[in-house]
């Protein structure tokens, strides 16, 4: 059991101890797509859809949702999140939500910008399922993180 970092000996679920690690500034990207209609696309990139302004819905919600981050995932500790950025993006077929979140902790954010992104995507679903009962949360990826032990990664590009 012990190459599992969330397990103790007896196999228990356990939070890991970080009070040794140092304090480092860290960043994570993560991203999500909202797949839906080009009826709904059209009302984003024109009047809007019928519950209101989608995309400040989506972009608070992402925002809140990182903030709430160990309240969602068991095993996450509560960190300072020191900035949120959220982008939206409408694209021909949907909307792309990327959140950057940035720290100085003693852990990485890379749960929060991906709980961010969920969370937005999540929002967008609600905003837009009155008009698009089919939109669908087409995928949730972390494209970046830097800083802590494990150093940068950045997500290969997909072909």
């Amino acid at each position: 059991m012990s190459d599992f970092t969330h397990l103790d000996e007896s196999g228990d679920a356990r939070m890991v101890d970080v009070a040794e690690k140092d304090v480092t500034d860290r960043r994570a990207t993560a991203q999500a797509f909202v797949r839906t209609s080009t009826q709904v696309i059209e009302l984003l990139r024109g009047s809007g859809v019928p519950k209101g302004d989608a995309l400040a819905v989506a972009r608070i919600a992402a925002i809140s949702g990182t903030k709430r981050t160990p309240d969602l995932i068991p095993l996450c500790h509560p960190i300072a999140v020191h900035g949120v950025d959220v982008n939206l993006e409408v694209e021909d077929d949907g909307v792309r939500i990327t959140v950057t979140v940035r720290t100085a902790d003693r852990t990485g954010v890379e749960m929060e910008a991906l709980t961010g992104a969920s969370v937005g995507a999540l929002a967008m679903i609600d905003m837009v399922k009155g008009v698009d009962r089919s939109a669908m949360i087409e995928r949730v990826v972390l494209l970046e993180k830097s800083g802590g032990r494990s150093g940068h990664y950045i997500r290969p590009s997909e072909s």
